[in-house]
């Protein structure tokens, strides 16, 4: 019995798995591309037989030079009265595309907002390139307690400040102190690097001339401080059209408001206007308190 089972053959039978042909899934991926192409055709053809004769034209010309319409405008497929309604805010509404050169208020609002912001980078950089002239020069960097620089809504603004035993001009004259006309001179050669207008305004304190606001008072002599730091500036290099105004504004502004007599009181206030101040300026009813807004922002350059 033994050598009968040794003498038997071993067999191992082994299942071939064979593909089921036409009997498999493939056909299924081939039919449903051939319906969704026919639904495209025939979505095609719906739009073809609603499309006007104009539309189509239009179509047909989109196709043969598509950048001449991005380029130089005309009808597309995609305006408000088209059968497609694309290009608007929601596809809900009529709203097509604007043919380039129709300008919406928002992107009138934006530009201006870019426009903006590029001038004030602007000013910034003017900000910066004076702060470092002052560090670097000596002759300057004696006075830089007295320069106060600031961005405001309305520009940049420098201001040159009386210190209790150093003031600007003599007392009670419009004539300038030899530094002070040092201070212009240089700063005068700075200006020039940006195409802003300038505003000058002249400032006291609130101590009256004796013979009160009848004769020469402080409006005379804050108006002639100004227009003496205007031929300093224009000394040292800047150029005459950049001047907007020159105005005197006598003790009606203070800086400490706590105490008219402080000396920082004494100022001149020279103004880099942003395009809005201009406007502002150049109206027929202009305000003239452009350098008093963001008081609280005022930067002073310490000595190290």
């Amino acid at each position: 019995m033994a050598d009968d089972l040794a003498q038997r053959p071993i067999v191992i039978k082994r299942i071939k798995k064979v593909a089921g042909g036409h009997h498999g899934g493939a056909w299924k991926i081939a039919y449903a591309d051939f319906v969704t192409a026919m639904m495209a055709f025939f979505l095609l053809m719906w739009l073809l037989g609603s499309s006007t004769k104009s539309q189509l034209e239009g179509i047909s010309e989109y196709f043969k030079t598509p950048l001449k319409v991005a380029l130089m405008g005309g009808s597309s497929i995609g305006e408000s009265n088209s059968v497609l309604k694309g290009g608007g805010t929601d596809l809900t509404r009529q709203h097509g595309e604007v043919k380039k050169g129709a300008i919406k208020d928002d992107d009138a609002q934006t530009k201006k907002i870019i426009r903006e912001r590029a001038e004030r980078v602007k000013l910034e950089g003017l900000k910066q390139k004076i702060e470092e002239a002052i560090e670097n020069n000596p002759s300057l960097m004696k006075f830089a307690n007295q320069l106060l620089l600031d961005i405001t809504s309305d520009g940049l603004r420098i201001q040159i400040v009386d210190e209790q035993n150093r003031p600007m001009f003599a007392l009670g004259r419009a004539e300038l102190q030899p530094y002070t006309k040092t201070i212009l001179r240089e700063i005068g050669k700075m200006l020039n690097d940006v195409d802003n207008k300038i505003s000058l305004s002249g400032h006291t304190d609130g101590k009256p001339f004796p013979s009160g606001d009848k004769g020469y008072s402080n409006w005379e002599l804050s108006a002639d401080r100004a227009n003496a730091s205007r031929r300093e500036l224009v000394a040292g290099g800047m150029d005459t059209n950049k001047i907007l105004q020159v105005i005197g504004l006598s003790s009606a502004v203070l800086f400490d408001k706590d105490d008219p007599l402080n000396p920082i009181n004494r100022r001149i206030s020279i103004v880099v206007m942003n395009e809005r101040a201009e406007k502002a300026v150049t109206m027929d009813n202009p305000t003239i308190d452009i350098d008093l807004q963001d008081q609280p922002n005022t930067e002073m350059l310490q000595n190290p």
